[in-house]
């Protein structure tokens, strides 16, 4: 007799949202993770909360005029899609944008999660109309940011832990699955650990366990955390990986269960696949090893190689996260500059996370509006200012480039090209404020970004001179390469389950969220769309949960 009608490996929100499902429609669920309590909840806690949605009303209030057709282009744009395996990938992609311009707001309505007013205009993309990128804002956030997108689907699980229809076993670390009717799971019982969420938690091993049940959905997200997989997954070989990584989602983020259902006769497609951001700082009070934080900036920072020369147009800070790391990995080095001001530090600069944006977090009114004045950095800015290991500031561009280089040991950073590149730009900033004209393509597209009211009140200072003492001091960033999404995963079918190599399905097995490239094994194609990743957690798990239920 089988253990229970579902087995999730997972509890992150992927994990929670299938439970959740399962559970509505009567099943018996147990859900599995290696991690401990304090953990539940995954990655979608520290999450910034943004959710891709198309023709939305906060869209309409703004004067944004999208369509499922607009961004299904932008979508197909973006991805790129141009293997065999992409038949899935495809079909998902454009299932999902169907929801996000359908049926997604209700739902997440009707699991009480708001969303900010003001939309946001994440990864703008390329130049041209057919390069990547969103044509208009589509980035809503979540008011409360990932833990309220997390929680409706906690308190859903927890009323069936209560009744005994959902089982909970934290510290349960999977290394065999077994397909079939019914399917098995096999691995072992971790040490208990007092870790806090994201920490470190060990991994000795106490005992052993098997289960059975009709079904087994596979959340256990990607392999961010873990660099040795990422190296060797990485586009042309881990010789191509930048020297220096650091970690934007925990180490439990380690790949073990891709490997797993591999071996078990699932097929684990576009492995070369990641979404990682060329815009990281080490946290300076890191939670989990060689933690770092995403700098979210506005589009005034000039973004300057690790020798100073500017980096090629369009590649502006918000542009094309996906072309900017490859040109700053192709130049051998693994970090980068954004080069700025006070004024433009204290409008643009913003943090990933929720932990690093405590007025989303709290739902704090007077904290939006102390955000969107602008009167000096966030306090989760300055912080990194006062206390991080990556920021100088300085009251003249010569003594800048000394603390860039004294911050890196090197005499990589010219000096030279470093004046030249900023007094050009602020000559064309003269030449703008004087007569409306200019050849700057970042400054054009800074100006154009302010004809949008979400980024002129809160993301994009008016275009000024750098070097106006007024405007001092002057403020270098140091960013690092940051592992965070696997866009590749467990190939899927429309109903979340898993298939083979030869595209038989995998009896009795299903995935969802990151694992399953969030949707078919990689909806996204190369490169993402922001927004999408908690998105594609909710519509893959909501997915395979009603479909691992109804076929139990």
């Amino acid at each position: 007799m089988a253990d229970a009608d579902v087995i999730v490996v997972g509890a992150g929100l992927a994990g929670l949202v299938a439970a959740a499902e399962a559970a509505d429609a009567g099943r018996s669920v147990i859900i599995l993770d290696q991690e401990p309590p304090a953990s539940i909840g995954g990655q979608a806690w520290w999450a910034l909360g943004g959710l891709f949605l198309v023709d939305s009303p906060e869209q309409r209030r703004l004067g944004i005029r999208d369509s499922a057709e607009l961004a299904r282009s932008d979508w197909m744009n973006t991805a790129g899609f141009d293997r065999p395996e992409d038949h899935w990938p495809r079909r998902w992609a454009e299932a999902f944008v169907d929801f996000a311009a359908g049926e997604q707001r209700a739902w997440l309505r009707s699991q009480r999660i708001g969303l900010f007013p003001l939309v946001m205009w994440a990864e703008r993309g390329g130049a041209l109309a057919t390069d990547p990128g969103n044509s208009v804002p589509r980035f809503h956030l979540a008011w409360g940011t990932g833990p309220a997108v997390l929680v409706p689907f906690l308190r859903r699980v927890m009323v069936h832990v209560r009744t005994g229809r959902v089982t909970l076993r934290f510290r349960h670390r999977v290394t065999e699955l077994r397909p079939g009717g019914p399917a098995r799971v096999a691995g072992d019982i971790l040490e208990p650990s007092t870790a806090a969420r994201g920490e470190d938690s060990g991994r000795g091993v106490v005992g052993d366990f098997a289960l059975e049940a009709g079904a087994v959905i596979v959340t256990t997200g990607g392999i961010g955390g873990n660099h040795d997989l990422v190296r060797e997954n990485w586009p042309g070989g881990p010789d191509a990986a930048p020297a220096e990584l650091i970690s934007g989602v925990p180490a439990s983020t380690d790949g073990l269960m891709l490997q797993v259902t591999g071996h078990a006769g699932g097929n684990v497609i576009n492995r070369d696949r990641m979404w990682h951001y060329p815009e990281g700082l080490r946290n300076h009070t890191p939670v989990w090893s060689g933690h770092g934080i995403r700098v979210l900036s506005g589009p005034s920072p000039l973004w300057l190689d690790a020798t100073g020369h500017r980096l090629p147009a369009p590649l502006y800070p918000g542009f094309d996260t996906g072309a900017a790391l490859r040109h700053i990995t192709a130049t051998g080095h693994s970090h980068s500059w954004f080069l700025l001001d006070a004024p433009t530090i204290a409008k643009e600069f913003s943090l990933s996370g929720s932990e690093q944006n405590p007025d989303f977090t709290g739902k704090s009114v007077r904290g939006l509006i102390a955000r969107a004045r602008g009167a000096g950095a966030q306090p989760t800015v300055q912080a990194f200012v006062d206390a991080g290991v990556d920021v100088v500031t300085a009251g003249t561009l010569p003594e800048l480039v000394t603390g860039m280089n004294a911050l890196t040991g090197t005499d990589l950073v010219d000096g030279a090209e470093v004046e030249r590149v900023v007094r050009a730009r602020d000559a064309q900033v003269r030449t703008e404020l004087a007569c409306g004209m200019g050849k700057d393509g970042q400054l054009t597209a800074t100006i154009a970004a302010r004809r949008y009211v979400g980024d002129r009140r809160m993301r994009t200072v008016a275009p000024h001179e750098m070097l106006d003492p007024a405007a001092g001091p002057l403020i270098a960033v140091r960013l690092h390469v940051l592992t965070r999404k696997t866009l590749g995963g467990l190939e899927t079918d429309l109903d979340g389950r898993v298939l083979r190599p030869g595209g038989e399905h995998l009896p009795g097995v299903y995935a969802a969220g990151e694992a399953a490239g969030f949707g078919g094994g990689g909806m996204h194609g190369y490169r993402a769309l922001e927004g999408t990743f908690l998105g594609g957690c909710l519509f893959s798990g909501r997915i395979a949960g009603r479909a691992a239920a109804a076929a139990t």
